[in-house]
């Protein structure tokens, strides 16, 4: 019986397909379907007269364009495998050294790709890792946010109330945003009379001394009593009060799917909830990878290396792959040095061989992926006696 093999091109609107046997024989040359149920129905059509297990299709990983084909697969059976763009990129100069691309091309090179490597179709777990994975770059979108509204309230605070902000250690704690929200000036807040309320919100360390001391400093502030900077310190407040309260429901929902799955990355000390979702989500099914050298690649982290004849270089890190999860992985790794003796002994390492803190800290983040693919791949969890 021989193997069925089919490349497909992901595009936004509609699809291209591949199909042939292990012998090399084509039996669909080349066929675009719709991004639809009626277009998904014709491409399962073509599948139906081969046994499921004996069907491997190939698709590039190519964001969200192709999740609802790739549950229509699952949900009927089917296993798949996604590969890096740019690998098929790579894969297609070797065939040719035409600069030439058509969805034709494409499809035949990934369906090639296909038959020329182990099948390592992805896990049954992908759907809420790609689910965890929207939720974490949202996240991220909003925490960006949320730091430029923290800005502009700093700015806008500095005319209105100055003094404000050395009193407070934290001027966005859930006092002080009370306090900010309530009065919205130095000339109010010289009034008020409510010492209970911050009191309370504070568990007690707002104390009456607190109270009446931040009066006396809103009593002689230098501040600049102005209804427009009001309206605007009262807008820009409210915005980010409504994000902040968007990233906190954000943060159980995620720490409520991971705990659910329960991946052995998240027995690290150092690794919470939250990070553990960055890495298990942004990897995906780390089966997928032959090494843990795949996930420094994939990461971006790997060196650069340039060798011709007897001359042989390495040069900073490349840089490609997910920038997202590089920065995640390398503020990651200046956690974990923190909570565990045996990264810290590494980072001290490195930087006794002269590196910068950088370089040292992507060092450790190197050994990290190095434990985390052993980890995950063993399913084992983390056992700091193994790094002596």
């Amino acid at each position: 019986m021989y193997m069925i093999y089919v490349g497909i091109d992901i595009s936004k609107y509609k699809h291209d397909c591949f199909i042939c046997n292990s012998a090399g024989e084509v039996i669909v040359d080349d066929l675009s379907f719709e991004n639809n149920k009626k277009g998904f129905q014709q491409f399962l059509d073509l599948l139906k007269p081969y046994d499921n297990s004996n069907v491997r299709i190939g698709l590039e990983a190519t964001g969200h364009y192709g999740l609802n084909l790739k549950l229509f697969l699952e949900k009927n059976n089917y296993t798949f495998m996604e590969f890096n763009p740019l690998l098929i990129k790579e894969f297609k100069k070797s065939l040719s050294l035409r600069k030439t691309k058509t969805d034709k091309i494409d499809t035949k090179a990934i369906c090639q790709k296909l038959m020329s490597v182990p099948y390592k179709p992805n896990s049954k777990l992908f759907y809420h890792k790609y689910g965890l994975k929207s939720l974490s770059r949202l996240r991220e979108t909003l925490v960006k946010q949320r730091s430029k509204y923290m800005v502009q309230l700093t700015n806008v605070l500095d005319i209105i109330f100055p003094e404000f902000k050395p009193f407070f250690n934290n001027k966005f704690s859930a006092t002080s945003l009370y306090l900010l929200g309530k009065y919205k000036s130095s000339e109010k807040m010289a009034k008020m009379r409510d010492f209970e309320t911050p009191n309370k919100i504070s568990r007690g360390s707002f104390t009456y001394a607190k109270f009446a001391k931040l009066k006396e400093l809103a009593k002689n502030s230098i501040g600049e009593s102005d209804e427009t900077f009001e309206i605007e310190f009262d807008t820009i407040l409210n915005l980010y009060n409504e994000i902040d309260s968007k990233i906190n429901s954000l943060d159980k929902q995620i720490s409520t799917i991971v705990k659910e799955l329960n991946p052995p990355t998240l027995s690290i000390p150092g690794i919470g909830e939250l990070t553990t979702a960055v890495i298990i989500s942004e990897f995906g099914d780390f089966s997928k990878f032959s090494n843990s050298a795949q996930l420094l690649s994939f990461a971006g982290l790997e060196p650069g290396i340039y060798q011709s004849g007897t001359m042989l270089t390495k040069g900073k890190m490349v840089k490609r792959g997910s920038g997202y999860l590089r920065g995640a992985l390398m503020n990651i790794a200046n956690v974990v040095i923190k909570y565990n003796p045996t990264f810290y002994d590494y980072y001290l390492k490195k930087r006794s061989e002269g590196k910068c803190h950088r370089v040292a800290l992507s060092h450790v983040c190197k050994k990290l992926l190095r434990v985390i693919y052993k980890l995950e791949t063993q399913n084992i969890q983390f056992d700091p006696s193994l790094l002596k």
